[in-house]
């Protein structure tokens, strides 16, 4: 029961972080789409328009590539989990449902009026039309997030006698207090994303010396948004979500801190390598007091350490530390590329400054990095629970599937998700190849009509 336990996590956890690439990519690009076409609309600039044209391809690869590694999320719900499903399935559920119902029917209707109604819609309705992809977009994340808000935190539900929980309140669900900063810090880091991806990419036709104009656009707008969305993940966003893990997961923050023994005025740790059998971290770098301020305000406040806690409440220490101090580190350098580019853009040599450029290209990958490390913090951090105080891990997998089957599952998830990244990469690249200079003018009413206004 344990392999099989092992290996449905595994399972599951694979094919949970390779999905979660591309709802960061739409997430984060659906702003830039529904920018450049109201742009387009309200100006009658072309460029604009070859842009969202450029961008709102990219987004579509990302969106059906999401579509097709979703599905095997909620059979394994079923499959693997249905002891967790059996007992959980009325709270978490409703939200999975309304995402399938509303956001993601909201986000392909509008996706199709947006690429083949243009020269049949008026302008303002073409400009809506992007628009309501990306509400569709940030609403998906909404009702996703709110299903795992409730995992983290339980709200709205009774407990019956048969160990099922029974659902009190839908509107307790979609807004628990755990919900809200989360949310927001998702949406956060996939702007985040998508503003690296843009300056990447523009950085590229620059440094190629091809289709410069799309180039600079790209890089102009995206290092400014960037550079603002990484200082939204740190403050608010990211400080208020971890007041919430204070509030509610305190194991969780001990954890993500590696502070294993309780302490007043509590240090943070920068660097440093949890060694869980003498309780300690080796070669710590720390800001003295900083932890007990940033965790209750107050310099000298007790954060508990997790000797506190009983070992089998205690999340998998070393993961939970090192994937939330990949986190923070990749955020701390986010922040500071995007401050350096809004200098450089303010001081007009942004274009210019060949050796930024490439490091715009070159970081490209790493907010992706850095969105799966929040992510494994959050679901690392909670175990052993899967719903938090409530049902265990453990005793939440399906008990009639064998080690073996699972095992099977994942070798054939490996090898088809490896051809379909290697499909969504030629895809990507192909599109980036062509660039927004490839792509046509609207002859209908968008541009035309925004001309005549």
């Amino acid at each position: 029961m344990a392999s099989a336990l092992i290996a449905d996590r595994i399972q599951f956890a694979f094919t949970i972080m390779f999905h979660y690439l591309f709802p960061i990519g739409t997430m984060g690009m659906a702003p830039f789409v529904a920018w450049y076409t109201v742009r387009a609309v309200a100006t009658g600039d072309p460029k604009y328009d070859r842009a969202a044209r450029f961008w709102a391809k990219i987004f579509a690869i990302n969106f059906v590539v999401g579509v097709v590694t979703g599905i095997p999320m909620e059979f394994q719900f079923g499959t693997n989990w249905a002891i967790f499903s059996a007992r959980a399935g009325a709270l978490v559920g409703p939200p999975l449902a309304m995402e399938g119902i509303y956001a993601f029917f909201l986000e392909s209707i509008f996706l199709g009026i947006f690429f083949y109604g243009r020269d049949y819609v008026s302008p303002r309705l073409h400009a809506l039309s992007a628009v309501l992809i990306w509400i569709g977009a940030w609403l998906s994340g909404f009702f996703i997030t709110a299903a795992n808000a409730w995992m983290q935190r339980p709200v709205g539900y009774t407990l019956m006698r048969d160990g099922r929980l029974r659902l009190d309140s839908l509107p307790a669900v979609l807004l628990s207090p755990f919900l809200w900063w989360q949310y927001v810090h998702v949406m956060t880091g996939a702007v985040v994303t998508g503003g690296f991806l843009m300056t990447g990419i523009g950085a590229y036709y620059l440094l190629a010396r091809r289709q410069e104009a799309y180039g600079a656009l790209f890089v102009r707008t995206g290092v400014l948004v960037a550079f603002v969305a990484s200082a939204v993940a740190v403050f608010p966003t990211g400080d208020q979500n971890s007041a919430d893990v204070t509030r509610y997961q305190p194991v969780k923050l001990a954890a993500m801190e590696g502070l294993f023994r309780s302490a007043y005025g509590a240090p943070l740790a920068i660097i440093g390598m949890p060694d869980t059998k003498n309780q300690t971290l080796i070669d710590p770098v720390f800001v003295p007091k900083v932890l007990s301020f940033l965790a209750y305000g107050n310099f000298g406040a007790n954060v508990k350490g997790l000797a506190e806690y009983p070992p089998d409440v205690r999340p998998p220490v070393a993961l939970t530390y090192y994937a939330y101090h990949i986190m923070v580190g990749l955020g701390t350098i986010f922040l500071g590329l995007g401050a350096v580019g809004a200098l450089l853009w303010w001081m007009k040599r942004l274009e210019r400054s060949r050796w930024f450029l490439w490091l715009l290209m070159l970081v490209m990958p790493f907010p992706y990095i850095a969105n799966e490390a929040g992510w494994a913090t959050t679901e690392i951090g909670r175990q052993p629970w899967i719903v938090y105080g409530l049902i265990r891990t453990a005793q939440a997998s399906s008990a009639n599937v064998a080690a073996g089957e699972t095992i099977f599952t994942i070798i054939g998830f490996v090898g088809m998700y490896f051809l379909l990244g290697l499909l969504f990469m030629l895809l990507v690249l192909r599109e980036i190849g062509i660039g927004p200079e490839g792509e046509p003018v609207a002859t209908g009413a968008p541009v035309a009509g925004a001309v005549a206004q």
